[in-house]
């Protein structure tokens, strides 16, 4: 199984060889069993299970919390020819209908939904005549009240079990303390999972805490300097406009990112961002922090986060 996933890995992303525990995990799930899969923020968590569900024949249900990491990965996957479809927020019932059944007749590979979207009968009628392959649960600290992340709409996921008996699971997340990851293996009624832990040590990330009298004037300073792209995480949504106003104000070029824009806006920021037509984007969590982005250069939270 190993020669095939190295072959998929060379195929469509262009590596030899697998790093870290990726290869472990990968052959774990093609055996057909439940894994945790708990690797830094970097680690190539989501080839754990986009690997094995091209590997094998049928769809994988990809779960993840935010709309901004789920347009990410989709675009990410169709750019290397690999057919992916995303239920977003903002999409009519005959769009979703249409959607749904390209999953069924289109020899699509995977389906990413956010938890909410499980609550939705046609959803689950849809998912239970799928021949799904695999069921990966993203950001998976959201389903533990320990997590720093919890969304109630986690805990709803365990219903995969029901609509695609049989498939096996893979839980990851970058963040698990002992009690988090007791509470992703208790809920997702994960049988006998293999448990795989990676460093978090990361050499060429340096983390720093400033005390400083004029915040904005420390932060306009460090966009100033840095030469590449940069991420500014602040509390709340009038912050992040107004942050974003005072760094183009003084020529740092940004946009911002809430829950509180259109499901339109939020994709032609994202895209701008990633494209460099916009240097730094000012957000709230709702963006999330696994976007895949190589040459971001500054992460500032300029508010302590929770």
């Amino acid at each position: 199984m190993s020669s095939s996933s190295r072959g998929i890995l060379e195929k469509y992303w262009g590596f030899p060889e697998f790093k870290g525990s990726q290869e472990k995990i990968i052959d774990a799930v093609l055996d057909g069993h439940d894994v945790l899969a708990l690797l830094p923020t970097g680690g190539g968590k989501s080839l754990c299970y986009q690997v094995p569900a091209l590997a094998k024949a049928g769809i994988c249900i990809v779960v993840s919390p935010l709309i901004a990491l789920i347009q990410d990965q989709v675009n990410s996957l169709k750019k290397r020819g690999i057919k992916a479809i995303a239920l977003v927020g903002g999409i009519s019932f005959d769009e979703m209908n249409d959607l749904l059944d390209n999953c069924l007749y289109g020899n699509y590979k995977f389906l990413y939904l956010s938890p909410e979207r499980l609550q939705q009968e046609i959803v689950r009628e849809r998912i239970q005549q799928m021949d799904v392959n695999l069921l990966a649960i993203d950001e998976a600290h959201c389903i533990s009240q320990w997590g720093n992340d919890f969304r109630p709409a986690y805990l709803n996921c365990s219903i995969l079990r029901e609509l695609a008996p049989g498939t096996p699971m893979i839980a990851l997340t970058a963040t698990a303390t002992q009690q988090v990851a007791h509470d992703i293996v208790d809920n997702l009624q994960m049988k006998e999972a293999l448990v795989v832990k990676d460093s978090f040590s990361r050499e060429n990330i340096a983390y720093k805490v400033l005390w400083v009298e004029d915040k904005r004037y420390r932060l306009k300073e460090l966009c100033l300097q840095n030469s590449k792209s940069a991420i500014i995480y602040v509390r709340s949504r009038r912050l992040a406009e107004e942050t974003a106003q005072f760094l183009n104000q003084n020529g740092c070029n940004s946009t911002f990112f809430h829950g509180g824009i259109t499901q339109k806006e939020k994709k032609k920021r994202l895209a701008e961002w990633m494209d460099n037509v916009v240097k730094t984007m000012v957000a709230t969590n709702a963006f999330g922090m696994g976007v895949d982005k190589p040459d971001v250069g500054l992460v500032v939270h300029y508010q302590i986060p929770d």
